[in-house]
């Protein structure tokens, strides 16, 4: 496993900082959208602005492994006019990621607004704050300008990016890593959200085999899936080499209803899970996911703030090496 440290955007502050933290890895968002009254596709990213990223990254014994927050438009998740110009865009982007050797696109299939909390500072252990869910809040029923979709409609729009932008990554040397919705339950605001459960990835895979086309295993959102054992999500995916990114995190309870929680009191057994993707020989980039702000930290973006990442780091690192003292030599 290569431990990366998310920097959006990039900063060579947060790259001296993962260096200090012996990560190997850097995960960085690039803008793409404009976000009024709706999400619009922007230009293809740069060939060059990417390679400048990738060799700032570099610059400091680091790899540039992931782009995520890369959005789609409205036109592509919607399946509106002109989302043939917008996937264009996107395939153009990821060709370029290809050339400035950029392996990994995280990416989502969500409609008009990304990740929901209802809450985002929710007394946790300590005082520290964290994120909460729950469907009985308004902020989590009331529409948007897009009204309602459907299950059917949002598979059907899903197909008719994912075969037009799979052979561009597959020429382009590009996996693209789908990630779940947040959170894994539907209708969200009235918008179908379809890559709720472990049947839909399994789909998503059938549906178009291919060397590019694997998961974003977000542990966080795979717990609040009903019934889904996170060490079994690992191994199943990870069997299949078709873990193309990972993100460590975990919540207690589960839809409609969960908190994010510290890396190290949720309800998920995070030495099995670590243990699995030791077992499945996963080998690619594993990052911290959100975590509570801590003492003396703003909160101005939730699950994002420094000091319950560095924790985070500190917890998984002690888990590998936990791991590894556990296996046979």
């Amino acid at each position: 496993m290569k431990l990366a440290m998310v920097s959006r955007p990039l900063a060579d502050a947060d790259l001296r900082l993962a260096r200090q933290m012996g990560m190997s890895d850097v995960v960085s968002t690039v803008p793409g959208l404009s976000m009024a009254p709706q999400r619009e596709q922007g230009p293809p990213l740069a060939y060059e602005d990417l390679l400048a990223m990738r060799r700032q990254v570099e610059a400091q014994g680091l790899t540039l492994s992931v782009i995520e927050g890369y959005q789609l438009s409205d036109r592509i998740t919607l399946g509106l006019p002109g989302r043939d110009d917008d996937i264009a865009s996107v395939c153009q982007s990821i060709t370029n990621m290809g050339r400035a050797g950029i392996p990994v696109y995280c990416y989502n299939f969500m409609a008009v607004f990304n990740w929901l909390r209802t809450d985002v500072a929710v007394p946790g252990r300590g005082g520290a704050l964290v994120t909460r869910f729950d469907a009985r809040d308004e902020a989590a029923r009331a529409l948007t300008y897009a009204g309602e979709t459907t299950d059917a409609q949002m598979w059907s729009n899903f197909e008719y990016f994912i075969r037009r932008a799979l052979p561009v990554a597959e020429a382009a040397g590009v996996k693209l890593a789908l990630h779940p919705d947040d959170p894994p339950m539907s209708p969200v605001r009235g918008l179908a959200r379809i890559m709720r459960d472990m049947d839909a990835f399994k789909r998503v895979l059938d549906m178009a085999p291919s060397p590019s086309n694997g998961v974003t295993l977000c542990q966080g959102n795979f717990a609040a899936m009903p019934g889904v054992v996170i060490p079994d999500a690992i191994r199943y995916f990870g069997r299949r080499n078709k873990i193309f990114f990972a993100h460590f995190r975990d919540i207690r309870g589960g839809v409609p209803l969960f908190e994010e929680t510290f890396h190290d009191e949720g309800k998920t057994d995070m030495f099995e899970a670590m243990r699995a993707y030791h077992e499945v020989g996963y080998d690619g980039p594993l990052r911290p996911d959100h975590a509570p702000t801590m003492e003396g930290e703003s909160n101005s973006d939730p699950g994002y703030m420094v000091r319950g990442q560095i924790f985070a780091v500190g917890y998984m690192k002690g888990l590998i090496q936990a791991v590894r003292a556990a296996s046979p030599a």
